[in-house]
């Protein structure tokens, strides 16, 4: 038997204060929560309305390069892609909400100078690789996002399971403990006070 739980004064003590934590704890992950659920939904929002813009942005740039392969021929496009540099400026760094660390992506604007001539291409092919540039920045912050987003979700998941863990099993726990403590105490003070008043009433008997 857990001798934490054996009536006496301390004990009751130690198992108001243990309720009392249970409660604050739990009033605590509620509260972290709802906080990363409303991150979460604004997150949910950010990733709906960036990949609507890569849709159209690619659509743009699918076009115009279409338009460019059209003017200019399918090998000459594909041999000006191979000029393109590879991207290696992407840094990832995090930052915390709610003791949930997320995914904090940075990278370099590319060089506003194209890789190939003027004189040889075609406007189609500058409005092709702009468009295609911004399908780039776009992804980087969706994967930005949807990353952030599935971490909030499992620490809600995780917040959840421990906020149900406090609500119906710890501080129902301890609740009964507070209670049944608080009544042994009361009927050891009812039986004490009645033997009082035996040893009293056999006193005053003697007395007389």
């Amino acid at each position: 038997m857990d001798p934490n739980t054996f009536p006496t004064k301390g004990n009751l003590i130690l198992a108001k204060n243990s309720l009392a934590l249970s409660r604050q704890g739990f009033d605590l992950m509620d509260k972290k929560r709802n906080i990363l659920i409303r991150e979460l939904m604004g997150l949910i929002e950010q990733a709906k309305d960036i990949q609507s813009r890569i849709d159209s942005t690619f659509r743009e740039a699918y076009a115009a390069l279409q338009r460019a392969n059209m003017e200019m021929g399918i090998t000459n496009v594909q041999t000006i892609s191979y000029t393109v540099p590879i991207e290696d400026s992407i840094r990832i760094k995090t930052r915390s909400i709610m003791g949930t660390e997320i995914p904090l992506v940075e990278s370099q604007p590319s060089d506003t100078i194209p890789t190939y001539a003027f004189y040889s291409t075609r406007e189609s092919l500058d409005a092709a690789r702009a468009a295609f540039e911004k399908v780039k920045a776009l992804t980087i912050h969706l994967s930005m996002v949807e990353n952030s987003a599935y971490r909030l979700a499992a620490s809600i998941k995780k917040t959840q399971k421990r906020a149900n863990a406090l609500k119906n099993i710890t501080i129902p726990h301890y609740e009964a403990l507070v209670k049944d403590i608080s009544n042994a105490l009361e009927e050891k003070e009812r039986e004490e006070f009645t033997r009082l008043k035996v040893i009293k009433r056999r006193k005053q008997s003697n007395a007389s």
